[in-house]
């Protein structure tokens, strides 16, 4: 028991200390030339283009949800949803619009990174990288770390206006709010820090998509299970990861409100 209990916790030191030295190469390999442009704009198209349709699509329905849940428990409490604009505003910014933008961002780009690194691992594509003394991480995880970072701040910015925009119909519609009503709310319980942090948010969390998706196509195992099974992984490492990298944000920025 006590072995077994021992082996784990090597075993968990081992995957954290890879995984923080993926992490500082592919950081140093990004901050130092020569830059890949073509890589990077490539893979901001891939990350922010291409997934700017179904992010605005679903924060659109959870601001939805979020505003008639907070209307309809709020006049069971206090008989009254004056407040609802402003508290959902607060909930949107501070997290809503942030964390699903990258859980989203991690079930689509996440788990094609994992598989296209992964697949490039099984077919020997790194080996001859390294054959050719190319670094691995400055070819194939540095572009796609750089355009997950700035797509992910970009996807979190917009993702939050347009959750705000939705919001603001949805209580004009179903609630009997006034657009200038609700704007008003939202001024007196929202400030832009509240947007700043929440691009700081979608700037982390892009950070930790490529790293975690590279990290497990990196320890592939052969064939198509393994593909499958390091695609499987990353995704929800990822998730796992965003969830507790947003605690330590929250608790951090709770110092500044």
């Amino acid at each position: 028991m006590v072995n077994t209990v021992g082996i784990r916790v090597i075993k968990g030191f081992d995957f954290l200390g890879e995984l923080i030295t993926l992490f500082l190469e592919t950081v140093y390999a990004s901050l130092t030339p020569p830059y890949r442009f073509k890589d990077i704009i490539r893979q901001i198209y891939f990350v922010a283009n291409q997934s700017l349709f179904i992010i605005v699509f679903c924060v659109c329905f959870a601001a939805a949800v979020t505003i008639i849940e907070a209307s309809f428990h709020m006049k069971i409490v206090i008989q009254n949803d004056s407040m609802v604009p402003g508290f959902a505003a607060l909930l949107i910014l501070r997290e809503l619009g942030a964390v699903v933008s990258a859980l989203l961002l991690t079930s689509r780009v996440g788990a094609g990174l994992a598989a296209e690194s992964a697949t490039m691992k099984i077919t020997e594509q790194i080996d001859a990288y390294k054959m050719l003394n190319m670094d691995p991480i400055k070819y194939i995880v540095a572009p796609r770390f750089i355009a997950c970072i700035i797509g992910g701040g970009i996807l979190s910015i917009i993702a939050n206006v347009i959750c705000l925009y939705g919001a603001m119909i949805v209580s004009t519609i179903k609630l009997g709010h006034t657009s200038g009503s609700f704007m008003a709310s939202v001024m007196v319980f929202v400030k832009f820090r509240d947007l700043m942090f929440a691009a700081i948010k979608g700037v982390c969390f892009g950070a930790t998509i490529p790293i975690f998706s590279c990290f497990y196509g990196f320890r592939c195992k052969e064939g198509a299970e393994g593909v499958g099974l390091a695609t499987t992984n990353s995704v929800v490492a990822t998730s796992v990861a965003i969830l507790i990298i947003d605690f330590i944000l929250s608790y951090i920025f709770s110092f500044f409100y």
